[in-house]
């Protein structure tokens, strides 16, 4: 079931993060996320945005969620999301959903772009935008720092209007 996150998932979508963020080159952040920091984040992305939940048996199995691509009024349309699963949560179908309601919430608020940063690293990451409908339209050599190496970021986009 995809359901809008509250502050009683923060502790899930924590854990979640954080595996990435210690384990994996999925996303540059070295730094992990608090239960408090989460909670912020999906209190203020459910007020103009949203900050969705994938629960399969009572359990949070992943999350999705976008806010604007980069500020001013010019991107007021373009989007960027972050989209993560539990670890062997995957191949079932979750990230597809979260992705398809991401995307129609940010439709029917007025975004036109929907933006994926994806590490270079993270080839898994690529082929699940690409066969969602996004396009390579960039990339960045060695922007991101983690574990004590540069890395590349792909810049991915689809529009959605």
């Amino acid at each position: 079931m995809i359901r809008a996150a509250g502050a009683a998932d923060a502790a899930a979508v924590a854990l979640i993060w954080n595996h990435y963020i210690r384990e994996t080159p999925a996303t540059f952040n070295a730094a992990e996320k608090t239960v408090e920091e989460v909670a912020a984040t999906i209190a203020a992305r459910q007020v103009q945005r949203c900050f969705l939940v994938a629960e399969v048996a009572g359990a949070v199995r992943g999350f999705a969620t976008y806010d604007q691509f980069r500020g001013g009024v010019g991107y007021a349309h373009s989007m960027e999301h972050t989209v993560l699963l539990a670890p062997g949560a995957g191949g079932g179908g979750l990230g597809r959903a979260l992705m398809a309601a991401v995307e129609a919430h940010a439709t029917f608020a007025g975004a036109h772009v929907m933006v994926a940063g994806v590490t270079a690293e993270n080839a898994a990451g690529q082929a699940f935008h690409a066969r969602l409908g996004y396009v390579e339209v960039g990339r960045m050599p060695q922007v991101g720092r983690k574990f004590g190496r540069w890395m590349d970021l792909v810049l991915m986009q689809k529009i959605l209007t």
